[in-house]
């Protein structure tokens, strides 16, 4: 029989309420968890060594945040898509609802400050309410409370649905600061696998939900932090909302069943399984962009100007670009950086999307196609 994840407590409303367990359960090491365990271990290894490996991992890595941003985001409900969200940011006019691109951004924008923040803030409930006051700063509906935990009782369930019939009731407030003070000593746990820990710890973080809104975004968040903070990866390239969102049923079945009925092992299978498919996933999409880029660094070789070629290394980080920003980020002339464009353009690299008359947007779109390739969910 499963063990127990938490229990049950009766409200004075009237409702019920889960009340999650201290971190680490006691834990079956099955042959179907060391085998899932043995398997994510490895393809993460492998895209550790690549990444180490990467030329410039430092600007895919840019486009990676925002791909995760993107399907985080989108299992939340928010529709805007990875070529909308790059265009915008690199001046392009996009038919998309502001405050959809504004979630993204601001997602892109929490996972850089708590990489940043690392290394002089561990993983913490203080790092945690920074993390959600970037996600929620300025989003529609005027209820997230930006970097505060809920003072209030919040429910998951069906549009419509009460604390009556919700789906599930995380702990009450008068619980809740008890949960989350053993959730972060749980951060401290060293004696597990980092990927066991890394599933364990979004599992409770989940469960709590200690604020009104963003729990999820938060939470997936947290998965890349830990993984940077433990060590197991150089450089943040793995994310695993595109798993996630791809089998969003299974993604909330797992953890619900996890506080209904204490199912451990089938969410520890599920989470490893996306750890191993992500890794495959990342170090196939880094390698296919490194390989474009080293043939066009081919065609543009001969050029007079090494303007269009470091004008790659900016299409690494976004296949979108303007004159007007490259020649802001490469610090040269207007001129230079439109004759620049046009030679990527002449060598079948750039491509005008768009039809702006002035500040005219490019794209290089076999780097976006690789970027926006569905998730894939079974092995190599």
């Amino acid at each position: 029989m499963a063990e127990a994840s938490g229990r049950q407590v009766r409200c004075s409303a009237g409702y019920s309420a889960f009340v999650p367990n201290p971190l680490p359960p006691a834990l079956d090491w099955s042959p179907r968890i060391v085998g899932a365990l043995s398997d994510a271990d490895r393809l993460i290894g492998r895209l550790a060594g690549e990444g180490a490996r990467l030329p410039n991992p430092h600007l895919l890595m840019r486009p990676f945040v925002r791909r995760e941003a993107v399907l985080s985001s989108r299992i939340e409900g928010t529709q805007a898509t990875l070529g909308e969200l790059l265009a915008a940011e690199a001046g392009a006019a996009v038919n998309r609802s502001p405050d959809d691109l504004r979630e993204v951004g601001n997602y892109v924008a929490a996972l850089e400050h708590g990489l940043q923040r690392l290394p002089e803030l561990p993983l913490s409930l203080r790092m945690v309410k920074e993390l959600h006051g970037v996600l929620m700063e300025g989003v529609r509906g005027g209820h997230a409370t930006p970097g505060e935990f809920r003072r209030t009782q919040n429910w998951i369930g069906p549009p419509g649905c009460t604390l009556a019939n919700a789906t599930y009731v995380p702990p009450p407030p008068e619980e809740l600061m008890n949960c989350l003070g053993d959730w972060e000593r749980s951060l401290r746990e060293r004696s597990l696998p980092p990927l066991i820990h890394a599933a364990y710890i979004h599992y409770q973080f989940e469960a709590i939900h200690p604020f009104l809104d963003g729990n999820g975004r938060v939470g997936r968040l947290l998965i890349t932090l830990l993984l940077v903070e433990r060590d197991i990866l150089p450089t943040p390239l793995l994310y695993l909302s595109a798993f996630f969102e791809a089998t969003r049923r299974d993604y909330y079945e797992r953890l619900l069943d996890v506080s209904l009925h204490g199912e451990w092992e089938a969410w520890l299978e599920y989470f490893l399984n996306g750890v191993a498919r992500q890794s495959e996933d990342a170090v196939s999409r880094a390698q296919r962009i490194n390989q474009l880029l080293e043939t066009w660094r081919m065609k543009v070789a001969g050029a007079s100007s090494k303007t269009p070629a470091l004008l790659l290394d900016l299409l690494a980080a976004n296949p979108f670009v303007t004159a007007t920003q490259a020649a802001e980020q490469l610090e040269v002339a207007f001129t230079t950086a439109q004759r620049a464009i046009r030679k990527l353009q002449d060598a079948a690299i750039l491509e005008e999307v768009g039809d702006a008359q002035r500040d005219r947007v490019y794209c290089a779109k076999a780097i976006l196609k690789v970027l926006e390739e569905p998730a894939k969910l079974t092995p190599a």
